[in-house]
């Protein structure tokens, strides 16, 4: 079984990421920084206080169609003001999408706020506390014959760093009793996605007291369209290292301003 999670950066570089998905056969895909725009189709752009960005209008369905095959579920973190091309205001929806491939039965699905709730701006996007989702699935690996839980995440951003805080502790807490509310005894359980923590982060200790192991530890996730030095982000754990067949941080190609990573179970 493959696992590829990954921060689409809104499919700001949409015509590598769509060429390097279609080679990559993966069985589960993990995707965090997901637009869907019902009133827009092509491109819009993005603007906070410090941002100002180019996105796919409904990146949800660009992934659908180049993966029509797969089962794919979507939730919105929130939604707010976006300008398409020729200006044209619209209503964009951002969150988590999973998809699963045919012939993997998908047996469990939850979708929970780990930090915050639901939100509709109307005039501006702020720059930082966001609410966040994740989502949790649990499908039957008939080639293991076994279960595997996969919960992925895109985790609080605060403009003042990646440093734990009273927010982010709560995050992890409930972060853990998802996993656990779907897993099941004997699961093999994946957790992954961008966490916007430091690998020294008290999240990884509240996740190691469900017996989960981190694989990225401090490597670099960022690409070279990150242009800050601090290059920690995205994170992959596993309940049961044994199982790994591979892991590997993509550098090459660079499909987002985040490395994807791929694991084989």
């Amino acid at each position: 079984m493959r696992i590829i999670s990954l921060n689409a950066w809104g499919g700001a570089v949409f015509d590598d990421l769509t060429r390097w998905l279609a080679t990559c056969d993966t069985d589960i895909l993990c995707l965090q920084e997901v637009t869907h725009t019902p009133t827009a189709n092509g491109w819009t752009r993005f603007e906070d206080a410090e941002r100002s960005l180019p996105q796919r209008a409904d990146l949800l369905s660009d992934i659908r169609s180049l993966l029509p095959s797969h089962q794919a579920l979507f939730t919105a973190n929130d939604a707010g003001p976006v300008h398409d091309q020729t200006g044209g205001l619209h209503q964009q929806e951002f969150g988590l999408m999973a998809l699963t491939a045919p012939g993997l039965p998908l047996v469990g699905i939850r979708s929970t706020f780990i930090h915050g709730a639901y939100v509709e701006y109307q005039s501006h996007w702020p720059a930082g506390d966001r609410p966040r989702a994740a989502q949790a699935l649990r499908v039957f690996d008939r080639q293991a014959q076994r279960f595997v839980t996969v919960t992925h995440l895109h985790g609080l951003r605060d403009p003042n760093g990646k440093t734990d805080s009273p927010a982010r502790r709560a995050q992890a807490d409930r972060l853990a009793d998802l996993i656990t509310s779907v897993s099941q005894e004997g699961d093999l359980i994946v957790v992954c996605g961008d966490f916007n923590l430091l690998p020294n982060s008290e999240t990884f200790q509240i996740l190691a007291k469900l017996g989960l192991v981190d694989l990225v530890q401090d490597a670099d996730t960022r690409t070279s369209r990150y242009p800050k030095p601090l290059r920690h982000a995205s994170y992959m754990l596993v309940s049961e290292p044994s199982a790994v067949q591979r892991f590997e941080i993509i550098a090459r190609p660079e499909v987002s301003d985040h490395r994807a990573l791929m694991l084989d179970l």
